[in-house]
């Protein structure tokens, strides 16, 4: 599968040992593969863009960013690590094939960074090229493919673990009579993108393809997420704290009997 030996063979286990599989009796002694998954995201961003670069010289950057995209979704990192057969190797207590899970495509990005810190860029480059686009997703075939940006929006929201809402925000007429759809998508409340078509999803569509591009090269925005990500785990927090039981007044004064 690989294409060569590896030198770090516990760099490989880590990037199949979900965090799930700490719960269990017999328990692990490595850690999940959490950590190789963020640093195999971006690897493998930089080794698609690389390879689209180089394969499309006269494409501009808005049709490199829309292929890269359909490469690096969730969805397709799922449907390729199935076909590689990584829902063999995985550790783990949950179904890595439910619905909505993205577990199988995780750990394929986790196998990515684990490539990137045993072999260097280079060797992660050609596995890649050769063992995901070559094998998988055929560059010509997947720039022909419309990309789905509210889905891609919605996957990053919940990521990140920040709500995401898409709101119709009015109907009108084009000069001709047809009716066309406002619509706006917000993060957190606060505004990211609006678009308008002849049909409310192509609305959505437009807003989130905004949306993702500001989140993507808008230092202000990237500054605005942190912060409402900080929030959302705030507002977290004391949700669950105020869910817990007060303590009753007789029961403090058995504690405070028993201190005493």
């Amino acid at each position: 599968m690989l294409g060569f030996y590896p030198n770090k063979a516990w760099l490989y286990e880590q990037a199949f040992t979900h965090r799930s599989s700490h719960n269990t009796p017999e328990g692990r002694s490595t850690g999940d593969n959490e950590r190789l998954e963020f640093l195999g995201d971006a690897v493998l961003g930089i080794a698609v863009a690389d390879i689209l670069y180089k394969h499309f010289p006269n494409k501009n950057e808005g049709f490199l960013t829309s292929t890269r995209s359909k490469i690096v979704q969730r969805e397709t990192l799922n449907r390729i690590a199935i076909e590689m057969g990584l829902d063999k190797m995985m550790v783990s207590t949950v179904r890595p094939q439910t619905h909505n899970s993205y577990i199988l495509g995780n750990a394929l990005e986790a196998l990515i960074g684990a490539i990137y810190l045993d072999q260097g860029y280079r060797r992660c480059r050609q596995f890649v090229q050769e063992r995901i686009i070559d094998c998988y997703t055929p560059l010509d075939k997947v720039a022909q493919k419309e990309v789905n940006f509210k889905s891609y929006l919605l996957e990053w929201g919940q990521k990140a673990k920040l709500h995401i809402a898409f709101v119709l925000i009015e109907t009108s007429m084009d000069k001709d009579g047809n009716r066309m759809f406002q619509s706006t998508v917000n993060v957190e409340g606060v505004p990211f993108g609006s678009g308008t078509g002849y049909t409310k999803k192509e609305s959505q569509q437009i807003a989130a393809k905004k949306a993702i591009k500001k989140i993507r090269y808008d230092r202000e925005a990237q500054t605005l997420i942190a912060d409402l990500r900080k929030r959302a785990f705030e507002a977290k927090e004391a949700a669950n704290a105020s869910t817990v039981a007060p303590v009753s007044p007789e029961a403090e004064a058995v504690v405070e009997e028993g201190v005493g």
